[in-house]
């Protein structure tokens, strides 16, 4: 369904990193204070079924930007370079007449930090060219510090908030002057809730007097996954966590979030507050998840729903229902479909993502909400490690292994993801049907191979860079005494 060019609407996406979907107010979390994002739900749509298309932070990102999957565009790691040759939303939104924006995150690695964007504000803060030299070694020391303190990535998101702010303050400035005429687009990357765990003293004693346990514990090791296996060995993740440095983390995360929430309603505000809120598509969702805790993990990297599923609101005054909870199941890469088709810019070519506006709009017809389709994709890929790829269709989750065995979950009956069904003999049909589908553009021995090729390349220019240290653009001063425990 075409929008009309006087509808065509301003654009705020704002996309966080590693926010659980359940960790919100609206998804009926009884611990976190998310009264903005609450908000933007009551006001919107919140998709309850929305997938990353790969559950890890550079290959999803760059998978968003592209409209593509990993395996289409050959980032599957975060030490991967997305070819500045393929087209991305950025590029899409500009050849419809618009100037994107960007403030903060985009996690692209190598020289071509803009990807189509006219203009970034507040960059990275880490190098250009693949690490900072700040993360920890061992994953298991995230625990030792985790509680009260602060992470400078929260610094980050505090002037991604202040230059939106400013940015958008700008653009009252010219509305009011009757210089305004265009619409605009601005895309807002944070990067909370990511670890560190580590909150301010106030909001983590806050969500630390209310917060709980896990409620899925990790299964025995003879009872895991093999893929399980090799992550909680490689995460340091094999023995108990004390039950104190659990709760401790969790309140983090939990406070993070509600920080994070804090941010957005600034920018919210000052939207309001230069009356640019009437026709202005609001798009929030994030790259993956994190377990918290869940089945015994944290972080991301499995598809399991806490790490491959993500959040999902919009918000667009008059053409979207309010207070919407959609069940249906989505792609993140059709986010990015729904942006391009609600500004009138041209689809990306190749992309599957669909537009979710014949889905949701007021007056839509019932004939095309039949017409979706509930599937979505989901692939991680590492140089040691997995080669997998998930299918989420309908009801069903099937998980695909190259050279292990599949996974298979009935999210209706089982939406804790317990009891794995694929060698169940009466889903014998099922686990046949969505491995043909998950193989039916997909090789996963043809995979493993270009992700190894691709290995080589990245190790010359990893070498390369140490060497010449190549200088970075839209660079963000991240220093090491940002971070710090309180303990």
């Amino acid at each position: 369904m075409p929008i009309s060019e006087g509808r065509r609407p301003n654009l705020l996406y704002i996309h966080s990193d590693q926010h659980n979907a359940n960790v919100m107010g609206c998804a009926g979390d009884q611990v976190v204070a998310t009264p903005h994002l609450d908000g933007l739900a009551a006001g919107g749509v919140r998709f309850t079924n929305a997938y990353s298309p790969s559950p890890v932070c550079v290959a999803s990102r760059m998978s968003m930007l592209t409209g593509r999957y990993p395996s289409d565009i050959e980032v599957w790691t975060n030490d991967q370079i997305l070819d500045s040759g393929i087209p991305t939303i950025a590029h899409a939104m500009g050849a419809a007449g618009y100037r994107p924006a960007l403030v903060g995150r985009m996690h692209a690695l190598g020289p071509d930090q803009l990807h189509g964007y006219c203009e970034r504000l507040v960059g990275d803060h880490g190098s250009n060219w693949g690490g900072t030299g700040m993360a920890p070694k061992n994953l298991r020391s995230q625990w030792a510090t985790a509680g009260s303190g602060q992470s400078s990535y929260q610094v980050h998101d505090e002037d991604v908030a202040a230059a939106t702010v400013a940015y958008l303050d700008r653009l009252g400035v010219r509305q009011r002057a009757g210089l305004l005429d265009a619409p605009f687009s601005l895309s807002v990357g944070f990067m909370l809730p990511h670890h560190p765990y580590l909150a301010r003293r106030d909001s983590w004693a806050r969500a630390r007097a209310r917060i709980g346990l896990p409620e899925k514990a990790l299964p025995s090791l003879e009872g895991r996954h093999k893929h399980l296996q090799w992550w909680t060995s490689r995460a340091g993740l094999d023995e108990t966590l004390p039950d104190e440095s659990i709760l401790d983390a969790r309140a983090a995360y939990w406070a993070l979030v509600a920080e994070m929430d804090a941010l957005i309603g600034k920018i919210l505000t000052a939207l309001r507050s230069n009356d640019l809120a009437a026709n202005t598509l609001i798009v929030y969702s994030s790259d993956h998840g994190d377990h918290v805790g869940e089945h015994g993990l944290w972080m991301k990297r499995t598809m399991y729903e806490e790490s491959v599923k993500v959040p999902a609101i919009l918000n667009w005054p008059g053409v979207l229902p309010e207070g919407e909870r959609c069940r249906r199941v989505i792609s993140s890469l059709d986010l990015g479909a729904t942006m391009l088709g609600a500004m009138g810019a041209p689809p990306l070519p190749h992309s599957p993502g669909r537009s979710l506006l014949p889905l949701l709009q007021i007056n839509s017809t019932d004939s095309e909400r039949a017409s979706w389709e509930d599937v979505a994709y989901s692939e991680y890929c590492m140089y040691e490690g997995p080669t997998q790829r998930m299918i989420r269709r309908e009801r069903w989750k099937l998980v695909y292994h190259h050279d292990a065995a599949a996974q298979l979950f009935d999210l209706q009956s089982d939406p804790g993801e317990r009891t794995d069904l694929a060698a169940d003999d009466g889903c014998r049909d099922i686990v046949a049907e969505l491995t043909a589908a998950v193989l039916d553009d997909w090789d996963p021995v043809e995979v493993a191979a270009r992700v190894q090729r691709r290995r080589r390349e990245m190790e010359l220019i990893t070498e390369w860079a140490h060497h010449t240290d190549p200088p970075d653009a839209h660079r963000w001063p991240r220093t090491p005494e940002m971070t710090y425990s309180d303990s």
